[in-house]
């Protein structure tokens, strides 16, 4: 790398740090809603809503929440070293000096494609998401896998597969770092506190169910408090009007599979999500969620994943299936054309025979809804 592009690069990372600084609550002198007790939090989650009326037939699936990029546009960034988090791949890129961003790529990571399919979904119904889009991304002074090595750095490199993640839009509310929330604290929220009532709780179980979300560890799930609904001067617990739970990471989804599978069955994998059943139990309403780990039960401990094979009532069933009943045919593919999802790649050829056609990905949407739709549940 020469002097000029070490430069710039020491730039931006002087500039993160004075913008990630000026951005605390802290600088204000502002409590933090990233350090609350442990009882402070819960009262969050106790009064917590998980979903906000949409207009879903005019939803636009195709561009996504607002603030982002249009589908496969041609975006230029400058690469960001960072120290690697997570398992899949990835790295971090300036749009700006102060827009550093998170990238995922790889033609045959599945979140790539997967996360922006669910991500509009979720946000269209009304559940909340972070805004995932697809670009073509022109990655300056970036090493050709940034995953794989750091060094050496190219003058461009070039992803025609690029995922830029942006947050829903709110301030983080955490007793300690990373802590998201558990699908088990769902059933925490009060109504008699104002918190989401229990039909649209389960919901969001069964929509977590509808797009197979098995890489649901308790990271991968957001608690916030929304844009503008913050009162520092307030007691403890007071300090948000409006907390709000999410699914923050909905990359492995669209497929079927658990732990190890997360970024290969378990994301964007036509073959087995359109085979998998909806409904484990029909009689019951129990879902089927995940693959078979009954030889290793520590991995649905609440430090690994936090939801499998839910029990939803009629109530929240009829709630998410009238949602579901608003999309048109024209919203469902667009999502799966933003997504790219006939696009997604395989480490091994013989593993092709696991991509679907657009149409084909719309036509097994389609069905998994009249699954839901067409069906009852006992109370």
């Amino acid at each position: 790398m020469n002097v000029r592009a070490g430069m710039a690069m020491l730039t931006v990372g002087l500039l993160r740090v004075a913008l990630g600084a000026l951005a605390a609550p802290e600088a204000t002198g502002a409590p933090s809603l990233r350090s609350v007790s442990e009882a402070e939090r819960l009262s969050y989650i106790r009064r917590a809503q998980v979903w906000t009326r949409t207009d879903v037939s005019s939803m636009d699936l195709r561009a996504g929440p607002p603030g982002g990029f249009a589908p496969h546009e041609d975006v230029t960034c400058d690469y960001v070293p960072a120290p690697k988090t997570g398992s899949s791949p990835k790295f971090e890129c300036a749009l700006a000096p102060d827009d550093i961003v998170k990238v995922k790529y790889r033609e045959t990571n599945g979140k790539v494609f997967a996360a922006v399919a669910a991500t509009r979904l979720f946000w269209a119904l009304g559940f909340g998401a972070d805004g995932d889009y697809q670009v073509r991304l022109d990655c300056r002074g970036c090493p050709a896998d940034p995953w794989k090595a750091t060094e050496p750095r190219l003058p461009s490199v070039v992803f025609e597969h690029a995922l830029i993640e942006r947050l829903m839009p709110g301030h983080e509310i955490e007793s300690r770092p990373d802590e998201g929330w558990s699908f088990h604290e769902l059933d925490l929220v009060d109504p008699a506190q104002s918190g989401a009532p229990p039909e649209q709780r389960d919901a969001l179980r069964l929509l977590a169910v509808f797009v197979q979300h098995t890489d649901n560890k308790v990271s991968n799930q957001r608690l916030i408090c929304l844009p503008k609904q913050q009162s520092p001067e307030a007691p403890p617990g007071e300090r948000c009007r409006a907390p709000f739970m999410y699914v923050h990471d909905l990359g492995s989804t669209f497929g079927r599979g658990w732990l190890f599978e997360a970024h290969s069955v378990g994301s964007a994998n036509f073959k087995q999500w359109s085979r998998v059943p909806l409904w484990h139990d029909r009689v019951r309403c129990k879902t089927r969620l995940g693959g078979d780990v009954t030889f290793l039960p520590w991995a649905w401990s609440a430090d690994h994943y936090t939801l499998k094979d839910p029990v939803v009532g009629e109530a929240g069933r009829r709630f998410l299936a009238d949602l579901l009943a608003q999309l048109r045919d024209e919203q469902i593919r667009d999502m799966f054309e933003a997504a790219s999802m006939d696009q997604r790649q395989w480490d091994s050829p013989e593993d092709q025979d696991r991509n679907g056609t657009i149409d084909q990905w719309v036509a097994a949407f389609k069905a998994r809804r009249d699954e839901l739709v067409d069906h009852s549940c006992p109370r």
